[in-house]
Order: structure tokens, then C-alpha cells, then sequence
């Protein structure tokens, strides 16, 4: 499920070793990223989807559909009737009366809309049976071979019409006449009998007739194929979000996630179709997929919805590596006294302290004082952006001092600061610096 980067990962996420900030502390502090944080389960958002359609035989259909790329399943089975039993005999033999409430037989296709669209669906349809029959497909006569697209939504019901009429364009340019295809609200699918269940692979000389018409799309004109500049991407560090419509579980990762993310290693969200000149290794069906990389070449992946948490766990290791940030940020380490980021923030000009990971601001420089004491001190922090917790390790009661968005480890507030304020005391090395725009 991830790229070659995993079975690295699984030894190397657990045993990553951090120098000290200062020369004088020489310990190394061993740092866990959970494996499960980078792999996550597809399950729960292969967003899948089914779309039901009469075609005729369904032996023939089933086997056509099932060998499209994107495909998961197709079964075949009895749909869009009244007053009839779903089963074959009774169909069969109320086939000759043109009864018009009499099941047809269809298939229910299931696929990835990430690797292969409805359009490209409906657009098959249209080309592999002769939609203008009625009631027939060649030699199969009776109501339950009628052509029909059997819908669950009205969206789905719009799509089918617009290439339904694109079909119609071609079909009566090339001497066809109308199309009778019905497009209609599902009611229930009924699976057929299981010996008409994959029926052409249990009987590979079975009955397979091509009732194609040969008129087929102009894909150039049909389908616009949006191309997109990834040449950005190709530089340096990059998110990438795996994303498609009417995918909840995107929705879900933009609402808690992205939307407020700020981070300097940009995000950017993709279909899987527009992926071009990337090195994704990953499977690209499953939505969202977070796909980090350098360079334009994926070092890791995560399937499926991401908590905060684990987003800003797994884009810690991804940013920060094998470095004294990553063991302050998820482990409660302690920058060194005086370290070199220390001695870079101490004196900067106007401006904002902001979190490395997701960019939100923290501290202001207006309420930075120098405590005197190896590391930044601040009277207060930004509005809303941190959160406290009680830390009673090393044999102390001390107040932990933890960012809101990211959840990431800051340091400490003590009660000693300037003029009764408090002191809070944070490590340098979590934190970038971005100056106050002037005028």
C-alpha cells in the first residue's frame, strides 16, 4: 500500500536517534512514529460506488464491464419490475408477451470513481450494444433484453441524459435511428442465480454475441481532459491529497485538517487522473491519499481519512527527520540551553512566531521578554492557540504548554515572569519566524 520507502519505515520510525541542541548535552533520545500512522486502512474510504444497467444478455455485459480498468465487481441480476417473481423462469416466460412491467436483465457494475468516471461508464454502455432496439438486442427479443440506465441520484440521472444525447449526435450521423434507452430511478436489484453468475468465465465458449453498433466516442471531443502543471511539484517537499467529488470522507480530511493548515510545505489536492509526471507508487484509488513528496517522488503515503493528529505525527517525521525538533515536538524533549535557534529568535525584528508543522501563529514578538534563562520566554501567547496539561515528570508538577492545531509540544508556563506575569518558557526549535508586514 505505501512506496518503497515503507519496509524502511517500519524499522526506521522506531529507532530514530536525536543529537542535543547544544554541545553539552550529549544524549540521544529515541523517538517513535507509529507504523499504523503511515498506514492507515483503505477501507473505509475506497469510496466505491454502483451504477445498475440493462444492456441485454447479461453474460456478455458482465464480462465486458468486468474487464474495464477501475471495475471492482459486477454481478448479474433482475431489475425495474412489477408483478413478476425476480427469478429467471418466470421471467423467461413472460418474455414473449412484451409485457412492459417485466424485469430486465442487468448488471450492477461497482467501481473506483478515482480511476474510472461514471462518463467513461455511461459512454461504454452506449458503445458496446445497439441502444436504438427496444425490446430486443439481435436474436435476444423480449421485454427483459430493453436498453436502460437505472440511477440512484438525480446528478447521475443528468450525466446519463448529456451522453445519451452526445450518443444520439453520432449514432444518427452514421444512418442509426433513436435511441429507446430508458433512464429511470432504481427501484431494487435483485441478483440473479448463481450459475449466471460469471458465466462467461465458467463457460469460456458460451453464448457472447457483439450487438455493437461500431459507432464509438471522439474521446478528444467528448471527454476534456484537463491537464495539470505538477513542474511545482517537482521541487523540494510537497503534500499531495489523492481527492474526488463526492468523496465524504475528503470532506471530512479538509474540514479538520486542511482548511487550517498554513504550513511551509505546500498542499495540493489532485484527481488520480492528474498525477502527470509524478513518481507515485501507491495505490491512487483509495480517497483521500495523502502522498508525500520530495522532489516529485512519493517517500511515504497514509490511505484513507487522517486524524489531526496522526496528519501532523506523520508531516512531522516527513519535515523534521532525524533532528532535535521532531524529539521536542512528539516526544516532550527540551531544546538545549542557548542552542543555535535560540540565538537566531532571540533578537529578531516585529513579527510572529508561528508553529513549524501547521503554521499557526503562537507568540508575538511584543510579548517576548529575555529571561535570562537559555531559552525563548514569552508574558503570553497568541489568542486560542495553545492548550495546557499537567506534567509531573522528572518528580516536578509543572504546566505543559501544548499547540492547539498541531498538538505538538512547546514547553512550559511558570508563574516568575516580568511584573507578575507568567513566564512561559518554549523551545526555540518548534517554531519558525515570519516579520510583521510593514506600513
Amino acid at each position: 500500500m505505501l512506496s518503497r520507502f515503507v519496509s524502511f519505515s517500519f524499522i526506521l520510525l522506531t529507532i530514530i536517534s536525536f543529537a542535543g541542541c547544544s554541545s553539552e548535552r550529549g544524549t540521544n533520545v529515541v523517538a517513535q512514529v507509529e507504523p499504523s500512522v503511515l498506514m492507515k486502512s483503505d477501507q473505509q474510504t475506497k469510496h466505491q460506488k454502483s451504477i445498475v444497467l440493462g444492456l441485454g444478455c447479461f453474460w456478455g455485459a458482465e464480462k465486458k464491464f468486468a474487464q474495464l480498468p477501475g471495475v471492482i465487481n459486477v454481478v448479474s441480476g433482475y431489475a425495474d419490475g412489477r408483478g413478476v417473481n425476480p427469478n429467471y423462469q418466470e421471467i423467461i416466460a413472460r418474455k414473449n408477451k412484451f409485457n412492459p412491467d417485466n424485469y430486465a436483465e442487468v448488471i450492477e457494475v461497482t467501481y473506483h470513481p478515482s480511476m474510472i468516471s461514471l462518463a467513461e461508464l455511461y459512454q461504454f454502455f452506449f458503445e458496446i450494444h445497439d441502444p436504438t432496439q427496444g425490446y430486443r438486442q439481435g436474436n435476444d427479443i423480449g421485454t427483459q433484453y430493453r436498453s436502460t440506465i437505472l440511477v440512484t441520484d438525480e446528478q447521475d440521472a443528468n450525466l446519463a441524459r448529456q451522453v445519451k444525447a452526445q450518443f444520439q449526435t453520432l449514432l444518427s450521423a452514421n444512418g442509426f435511428g433513436e435511441i429507446t434507452t430508458k433512464i429511470k430511478p432504481l427501484d431494487t436489484f435483485h441478483p440473479a442465480e448463481e450459475y449466471h453468475q460469471d458465466y462467461l468465465v465458467k463457460n469460456p465458449n458460451g453464448y457472447c454475441p457483439d450487438h455493437s453498433t461500431g459507432v464509438k466516442f471522439d474521446q478528444s471531443n467528448i471527454t476534456e481532459v484537463v491537464k495539470v502543471d505538477n513542474s511545482a511539484i517537482n521541487l523540494g517537499k510537497h503534500i499531495v491529497v489523492i481527492d474526488s467529488e463526492f468523496c465524504p470522507y475528503c470532506d471530512k480530511f479538509k474540514a479538520d485538517v486542511a482548511n487550517d493548515y498554513q504550513g511551509t510545505i505546500p498542499m495540493h489536492f489532485r484527481k488520480a487522473s492528474e498525477l502527470t509526471g509524478l513518481t507515485v507508487v501507491s495505490p491512487t484509488y483509495a480517497t483521500p491519499t495523502l502522498l508525500f513528496m520530495e522532489d516529485g517522488v512519493e517517500r511515504f503515503a497514509i490511505q484513507g481519512y487522517v486524524n489531526n493528529k496522526d496528519f501532523y505525527k506523520a508531516l512531522g517525521y516527513f519535515k523534521l527527520g532525524d533532528s532535535e525538533a521532531f524529539n521536542v515536538a512528539f516526544n516532550e524533549g527540551t531544546d538545549g540551553r542557548f542552542c543555535k535557534e535560540y540565538e537566531i529568535f532571540k533578537n529578531t525584528p516585529d513579527g510572529v512566531f508561528i508553529d513549524k508543522l501547521s503554521g499557526a501563529a503562537l507568540f508575538d514578538t511584543k510579548d517576548r521578554f529575555n529571561s535570562g534563562s537559555g531559552w525563548l520566554s514569552f508574558t503570553q501567547p497568541v489568542a486560542d492557540s495553545v492548550y495546557y496539561k499537567e506534567d509531573r515528570s522528572y518528580g516536578m508538577v509543572r504546566t505543559e504548554v501544548r499547540a492547539k492545531q498541531s498538538d505538538i509540544h512547546l514547553g512550559h508556563v511558570f508563574n516568575d515572569g516580568p511584573n507578575g506575569q507568567p513566564r512561559y518558557c518554549i523551545n526555540a526549535t518548534v517554531l519558525e519566524f515570519v516579520a510583521r508586514e510593514q506600513g
